[in-house]
């Protein structure tokens, strides 16, 4: 956001250009770059979301008058009022008191709208703005002056000379100052007359009822309106404007009176007319209430871990705005300035703010720089973190120590890559009201769309590898539960540089998947199938052992890239069935003897139903088992595999002869090639 030097400096007395964007960097205010222009400076300052009081050129000459400590000059008013009463000119109701807490009207007679002076073109064209008139060139000079939106109608366009916030009817249209017709609906508020709505509130004036040559008598409209309906107003249209920019992030509710004044004065001063005696100053009971809290110097002292004079923190704070009633040695009441309501609305239960709020605005004028490089001291939470939050931290943990690498991204795509990969969707999707981008027009129902697009990045840009996995939310349908799930993708080569290589394959994934379950003491097994985005021949759905409903599913992905890569999806309730905490026993103090089978079988024959086969004979001593080795080629039948199984026997009080663990073995084996063993049909 650009703003002009000689403008802050009719507030505030101002160093050197680099010296006054340093200090306004330093508390908080980036300066992101200067740009000399007809003998001012423009300043690119990032002014944050949460700090609109900043968005004008008094907010920053506030800032810099007490970083540098000087006097702040703000604007005096003295207008000049004749006896009729505004109230006579003009009625105001607030119908939706919620979207429109307050709202201020002056009127000005007789003006003579014609070119502003120079002074205001100069001002305005400083930061890229186009002078109109004088009249609507006064209202854009006090938004950037003050940050209060102002708005002047035609008073003799005003049907009834009554003003109405109200919501817009369905299908009402308004003629924007755009002009753009504009189809409203229920959820936009909008500046009624008597007749028909001739503004959005918040966002822009109506073409029917703007300042023209022939306008005589003005209509000052200065309100305070809710951010949340400013943005669903703003959003609905499309629209973004220079008002509806600081409406959503949260005006001064204060600000109307100063403003509607100022520019009254103004108009008087360089348009000619009479001043009607007051305002019209409506408010509704959602009025802001005051925000106060309490500031405790050694409390501050502790946080901040430096020792701050207690006049430098009256000097600070009453700078910025607060007041400051002590209590106490060293403690004071402080109220919080209007224009900072927004900021710290956020209280505590008994209402106050919070003490932490206050302690960074002392903070960051006093220099986060004179701040020793030491932590705070931290009290330990009397309560630990909950169990799924436990549960998401050992998936990561347990899918980092396999090598994957976590990435985060958006909750929604494009609708074209929706049904792409996953077994979840139900219908249509949950289609987002007002997307970024048709890029992220959707909510997601798999975690493997964002997670492809984060390996194509990779692999773009010459990756020989990729291992990433990513934990969240999914939305199956509108209506249906939100569902967890962790998503893996894995591809490429295994290994470093200077080892043999060879690529991952579905085992490596099956792998993950299966010890992540067997993390949380849950066993998982697969079955051949075909979800969606996976090489037919390739995929398989994920049970918890022995059951039918689907928890997951895994295969090759179809995807053009220069390595096969691999995807699966697995529903993190599943493993909450599991033990919350891994059981360890201590192994024998006995060696152990380790025996290898190779297996003779038909290809098609699941490793699955060996595993149970070989778990439910209960053979004595038997401590573990897995596949070591399958062989398919020559010496092989056609149709046949050879599966090398390792066995590991151990006695807990003893050491195990080799004749036991024969015997053993060879009982096991004849089980084993009686069911499975392969026959040539």
């Amino acid at each position: 956001m650009d703003f002009s030097r000689d403008w802050i400096g009719q507030y505030v007395e101002l160093p050197a250009v680099d010296e006054l964007a340093a200090g306004l960097t330093e508390v908080g205010l980036t300066v992101e770059g200067s740009t000399e222009s007809d003998g001012d400076v423009l300043l690119d300052v990032d002014v944050t979301t949460n700090r609109p009081d900043c968005m004008c050129h008094l907010g920053l000459a506030r800032e810099v008058a007490v970083r540098f400590d000087k006097m702040l000059r703000v604007p005096s008013i003295q207008l000049a009022e004749v006896n009729e009463p505004a109230a006579d000119a003009v009625e105001v109701a607030l119908a939706d008191g919620g979207g429109c807490p307050r709202y201020v009207a002056r009127v000005v007679r007789g003006v003579k709208v014609g070119p502003s002076p120079g002074w205001l073109r100069t001002a305005l064209e400083s930061i890229g703005q186009r002078s109109i008139n004088n009249i609507v060139d006064i209202t854009n000079f006090v938004l950037w002056e003050s940050g209060q939106p102002v708005h002047a109608f035609d008073l003799a366009k005003i049907e009834g000379a009554e003003i109405v916030v109200r919501r817009a009817e369905e299908g009402e249209k308004l003629t924007t100052l755009d002009g753009e017709e504009r189809r409203l609906d229920p959820e936009i508020l909008v500046i009624a007359d008597a007749a028909r709505a001739v503004a959005l509130a918040g966002i822009m004036g109506g073409l029917d009822s703007e300042v023209g040559e022939r306008t005589t008598d003005v209509l000052i409209e200065c309100a305070h309106f809710d951010p949340t309906v400013v943005r669903k107003g703003a959003g609905r249209l499309a629209m973004h404007t220079d008002a509806s920019h600081r409406f959503e992030r949260g005006a001064d509710p204060e600000a109307p009176k100063w403003a509607a004044a100022r520019v009254a004065g103004l108009i008087a001063e360089m348009a000619g007319g009479e001043i009607l005696a007051g305002a019209v100053d409506q408010r509704s009971e959602h009025y802001p209430a005051p925000l106060a809290g309490r500031l405790d110097l050694g409390r501050l002292e502790a946080f901040g871990g430096v020792e701050i004079p207690r006049e430098e923190v009256v000097r600070i704070l009453t700078g910025l705005g607060f007041e400051l009633a002590p209590d106490g040695e060293s403690a004071w009441q402080v109220a919080v300035p209007s224009w900072r309501y927004h900021d710290m609305k956020f209280t505590r239960a008994d209402g106050a703010v919070y003490e932490a709020d206050l302690f960074e605005e002392a903070l960051r004028h006093v220099g986060f720089e004179n701040i020793p490089s030491a932590l705070p001291p931290v009290e330990k939470p009397d309560s630990g973190s909950s169990a799924p939050h436990e549960q998401r931290q050992r998936i990561r943990s347990y899918l980092a120590a396999c090598g994957l690498a976590e990435t985060i991204n958006y909750a929604f795509h494009a609708a074209a890559d929706d049904g792409s990969f996953g077994i979840w969707a139900e219908g249509e999707p949950i289609r987002v009201a007002n997307p970024l981008s048709e890029l992220y027009d959707v909510m997601r129902r798999s975690l493997l769309v964002g997670l492809v697009d984060s390996a194509w990045f990779n692999i773009r840009r010459g990756a020989e590898a990729v291992r990433l996995f990513e934990s969240g939310h999914l939305f199956p349908a509108a209506g249906a539960p939100e569902l967890e799930t962790v998503g893996l993708v894995m591809g490429g080569a295994r290994g470093m540089p200077w080892q043999r290589r060879t690529e991952l394959d579905l085992f490596d994934l099956k792998g993950c998947v299966e010890g992540l379950a067997a993390h949380f003491g849950v066993s998982v097994e697969a079955r051949v199938a075909d979800p969606p985005g996976v090489v037919a021949g390739t995929g398989a759905t994920v049970h918890v052992a022995g059951r039918l409903e689907v928890v997951g599913w895994m295969g090759r992905l179809e995807l053009d890239t220069p390595y096969p890569v691999f995807g699966a999806e697995l529903e993190v309730g599943a493993l909450a069935e599991g033990e919350r905490f891994s059981t360890v026993s201590a192994p024998s103090r006995h060696p152990a003897v380790a025996v290898d089978l190779t297996l003779t079988h038909a290809a098609d024959l699941p490793w699955r139903e060996i595993e149970s086969a070989i778990t439910s004979a209960g053979v004595e001593n038997l401590t573990s088992f897995g596949l070591k080795d399958r062989y398919e080629g020559e010496g092989v039948p056609s149709g046949a595999v050879n599966t090398t199984i390792y066995f590991v026997y151990n006695a807990e009080d003893r050491s195990l002869t080799q004749d036991e663990v024969n015997s053993r073995q060879r009982a096991l084996t004849e089980k084993l090639e009686a069911r499975f063993g392969w026959r040539q049909a």
